[in-house]
């Protein structure tokens, strides 16, 4: 999952989330003999994968700049992917179904000094004027639905598990009685291009999101 899910405030947060509702609602499946255990893994934002930020500011970079930014003051989680990858594979080995875990991401960082870094790493210079020589950051204000910085937990309760670099999230979640008839509505949202009850849904269901 993503951290985008906690508190979601735009519709990938919260089709993320409800994703997480879902999965864990399937735990309740398990009484009716089926083996598989369902586990949600949450995080934020891996160093190079599809979608990072780095690959967009080299490419800026290597144009000439400006680098942009949404705002100066926006921060985010990141890690490595042979990180993020072998700590979802430890979290899905402990699991007994249901849990949401939380992977250690350290400390918030502004992608603004991010910025900075990178272009230091690149062998050019950070300017704060456009138009002298190096490269220049430019601001170019938050998209609707983005948050100048992310949570990973709704209740703001874990658990420690075996493993430091994993916790366990205190969260209660839907029974799989309940789901049925939500997949239901999506799917006929879905086949008649209903938007509106669509986001209807994620409103009714999902805590904190509202369109």
């Amino acid at each position: 999952s993503t951290d985008k899910a906690v508190k979601p405030t735009n519709v990938m947060g919260a089709t993320k989330r409800l994703a997480e509702l879902l999965i864990q609602g399937y735990t309740d499946n398990k009484k009716l003999g089926h083996i598989t255990n369902f586990c949600i893994v949450r995080f934020g934002n891996v160093i190079n994968s599809s979608g990072s930020v780095i690959p967009l500011f080299l490419d800026q970079i290597a144009k000439g700049g400006p680098v942009t930014v949404t705002d100066k003051k926006v921060m985010r989680y990141f890690m490595t992917i042979p990180e993020a990858s072998s700590l979802v594979l430890q979290a899905g080995e402990i699991s007994t179904g249901g849990e949401v875990f939380i992977l250690d991401m350290g400390e918030q960082i502004k992608i603004y000094d991010l910025a900075k870094k990178i272009i230091h790493l690149s062998g050019r210079n950070y300017v704060e004027t456009e138009g002298e020589d190096g490269i220049h950051i430019l601001e170019i204000g938050l998209r609707p639905g983005e948050k100048m910085y992310e949570e990973l937990l709704i209740s703001d309760s874990n658990t420690k598990t075996n493993n430091q670099k994993i916790f366990k999230a205190n969260e209660s979640f839907v029974e799989s009685s309940k789901l049925k008839p939500i997949i239901e509505q999506m799917e006929e949202c879905i086949k008649n291009y209903d938007v509106s009850g669509i986001l209807k849904i994620l409103s009714n269901n999902v805590e904190g999101f509202k369109r």
